[in-house]
């Protein structure tokens, strides 16, 4: 008998038993659950983390401003005193040349921050709206603020 019929005969089991599948299908969903909570809060710390960031780096950029023209920019002047010299009061005759931040800061959301002086919470309050664009919100859309940063 020659080796290929010999291979015919023998009936070798090929693939997984329907309970070594369920076994798999089990360890995977016990995997999904403790998993994907833990990911699926990931994105919503990170924008959190980094509107923190990003304030605080403002916030910078607004204390070097100040240093050179005694005072903050007014809320009408705004963050984009930061970017070009300012219009309107106060002016701004100390403002360093290439500015103080290379270009308008946006939120992880694609908004612009918020800025307001004199502040309600401070000499300025600096936030961003959240998610949602709105004022107020929970979770995703809260707004998040210096006034959050524990200074």
């Amino acid at each position: 008998m020659s080796a290929s019929m010999r291979m015919r005969h023998r009936n070798p089991q090929h693939g997984f038993t329907l309970i070594e599948i369920m076994v798999v299908v089990v360890i995977l969903g016990i995997l999904a659950a403790v998993i994907v909570p833990n990911i699926m809060g990931a994105p919503v710390k990170a924008r959190t983390t980094k509107v923190q960031q990003d304030i605080r780096a403002i916030e910078s950029a607004l204390n070097y401003y100040k240093l050179d023209n005694f005072f903050y920019p007014s809320t009408q002047q705004g963050l984009e005193a930061l970017v070009a010299p300012p219009q309107g009061e106060p002016p701004a005759k100390n403002w360093k040349a290439g500015g103080y931040l290379p270009k308008p800061p946006k939120d992880p959301w694609g908004n612009p921050y918020q800025y307001l002086q004199p502040g309600t919470k401070g000499e300025f309050d600096l936030f961003s709206l959240g998610g949602d664009n709105k004022p107020g919100g929970e979770g995703e859309a809260a707004d998040i603020g210096n006034w959050d940063l524990g200074n």
